[in-house]
């Protein structure tokens, strides 16, 4: 009997030790393809906002500390600075912009990705009135929100048509 009651409290001991472990569990994994697959998505949803000239989903894209970079124009930081800047290109009769990825990296941690890609724009040129096109590349940053959305943090575009050359 005092060899069982010797154990016992070995036993317990052990145990607790066991359940106090000091290493943590292990992450779960990223799933890459579905978190790629999410990203594609908010680009599709940001077209369609554009499209429909909504300053609200276009905005809503963005994170609120988010820095929009186009050619020739001073960076955008933040929602106000964009619906500022923007508020006479979603007017534009003219505004025209599809753009498309041709990769997206998301980080093995699953909290930051990249895309990159074209883009074709078309407004109207202010001292011709006449519609000009704009093509070129871009790359935006992303971060994953706590709801497991994806607002773009970083947006910079690179326009390839030379300096007073838009078509």
């Amino acid at each position: 009997m005092r060899k069982t009651l010797l154990f016992v409290p070995g036993s317990l001991l052990l145990l607790i030790s066991a359940g106090c472990s000091t290493t943590p569990p292990p992450a779960p994994a990223v799933d890459i393809a579905a978190e790629q697959a999410k990203i594609r998505d908010a680009e599709a949803t940001q077209m369609k906002g554009w499209a429909a000239r909504d300053m609200d989903k276009i905005l809503a894209y963005y994170a609120d500390d988010a820095t929009l970079m186009t050619p020739g124009e001073p960076a955008m930081k933040g929602k106000d600075a964009m619906r500022t800047a923007l508020k006479a290109m979603v007017a534009d009769p003219n505004l025209k912009l599809d753009f498309a990825a041709q990769r997206v990296e998301v980080a093995t941690s699953g909290d930051v990705a990249f895309s990159q890609g074209t883009y074709t724009l078309v407004v109207t040129d202010p001292k011709t009135k006449k519609p000009v096109t704009d093509k070129g590349s871009y790359v935006t940053g992303y971060r994953k929100q706590a709801d497991g959305s994806w607002k773009a943090v970083s947006d910079i575009n690179t326009s390839e048509v030379p300096a007073g050359g838009a078509s």
